[in-house]
């Protein structure tokens, strides 16, 4: 299962706010050996928002979703979902009941609107407001505020997907490559590419000076070396220059 985020709000991308959510899921899925496929940042036109979201809403991703959740006439989220999945908005039980605990009879006539969600919503527990998330699907619904945010992803991980882990070690060899360029070894990463399908492989050029080519490769220790191997020869055979910067090796 791939895993994505959406970050929503014009207020991110003008630059008042600052993201803070993609760092915190990059952190709290590398305890569980995890790690992003995709992240999108996107405002709160309504056109774009709908784009965006039927984008991420057609694939089987595990998808977490940051901001547009409340009731002002520029939070679009939940109207968009339920657009997408063509089902209408209604008053989710689950959702009505957790707003009025908190707010009581202040909870009306706009606060309880939170509670409106789109059919078939399951709700996301808010440990500071009660105010909930809602999760359709392996899409996950909650507010912008990291406060009541994050603490609602680790209950939807703790919750829905306990069992998504990958705690298999991995390593990461690093080269760095100097008088050479990337196109004399595309056929060499190539060929790991599809010899070693489950390493990650990672070409970053550097300008400057002296120029080189910095080439990662991630994955179990035995398909690490073999590709090594591989590209090294390959690397000699073309007169390039290398060194080892892996940690421990520089």
């Amino acid at each position: 299962m791939k895993i994505g985020a959406l970050i929503i709000g014009d207020e991110i991308l003008s630059g008042k706010r600052q993201d803070r959510h993609f760092a915190f899921l990059q952190s709290i899925l590398a305890d569980r050996g995890l790690e992003l496929s995709w992240t999108i940042i996107v405002g709160d036109d309504a056109k774009q928002l709908e784009r965006v979201i039927r984008f991420s809403m057609t694939s089987p991703d595990l998808v977490f979703s940051f901001g547009g959740i409340g009731a002002t006439p520029d939070d679009r989220t939940r109207q968009t979902v339920a657009l997408v999945k063509q089902v209408g908005i209604e008053p989710h039980p689950d959702a009505v009941r957790e707003i009025e605990a908190q707010y009581g009879d202040s909870a009306y006539p706009n606060r309880i609107l939170m509670g409106h969600l789109p059919e078939g919503s399951r709700i996301i527990p808010n440990p500071v407001n009660r105010v909930p998330g809602f999760s359709v699907d392996n899409h996950h619904f909650m507010p912008g505020f990291p406060e009541m945010a994050w603490p609602m992803v680790e209950w939807i991980l703790d919750n829905n997907y306990e069992d998504l882990r990958d705690l298999s070690p991995r390593s990461e060899r690093i080269i760095t490559i100097t008088k050479g360029r990337e196109s004399d070894l595309l056929e060499i990463m190539n060929e790991i590419v599809d010899a070693f399908p489950n390493l990650l492989l990672s070409s970053l050029p550097h300008m400057g000076d002296v120029p080189y080519i910095e080439l990662s490769l991630r994955g179990e220790d035995d398909d690490i070396e073999q590709a090594m191997t591989l590209m090294i020869a390959a690397i000699e055979r073309l007169g390039f220059e290398w060194s080892d910067h892996t940690a421990g090796n520089q």
